[in-house]
């Protein structure tokens, strides 16, 4: 069994996402949930229950990450209730390193068409320090 590729781009700045300690964990959930890609097969009820939480809370952490373009939203199908969901082609794990190069260059075409936005991530402010503990605080 190949070991997944995961998105530097999120996986290695997800100490300066703009969001509490509650919604990188349940992102670190969708990223085991998701399939490669990022295509996210459970619908949010599901999602609750197997992530242990009511559904109002789900649609919170959800909120928050798809206000970064983190995990990306679309209504649901033709006779289907609610949206379906997925994360970013720059924030799906990948079956190998050539496959997220070949979904990561498409995405890059999509969003320089208009038909995928871009991530919704702050520029950093400061390098993270060589050495040391940052100062990071549990919310």
């Amino acid at each position: 069994m190949a070991i997944p590729v995961l998105s530097p781009l999120v996986s290695e700045r997800i100490w300066a996402l703009p969001i509490g300690a509650a919604a990188v964990k349940f992102l670190h959930y969708l990223v085991y949930r998701s399939e490669f890609g990022g295509a996210l097969p459970v619908p949010q009820k599901q999602m609750a229950i197997e992530y242990k939480v009511v559904p109002s809370t789900v649609s919170t952490m959800l909120e928050q990450l798809v206000e970064l373009n983190i995990v990306l939203r679309a209504p649901g199908g033709v006779g289907k209730k609610g949206n379906t969901y997925c994360l970013h082609p720059l924030a799906a794990k990948y079956e190998s390193s050539e496959a997220m190069e070949a979904g990561w260059r498409q995405a890059l075409l999509d969003m320089k068409a208009g038909r995928l936005v871009g991530l919704n991530l702050p520029e950093y402010q400061t390098v993270p320090p060589a050495e040391g503990s940052p100062d990071l605080r549990v919310a």
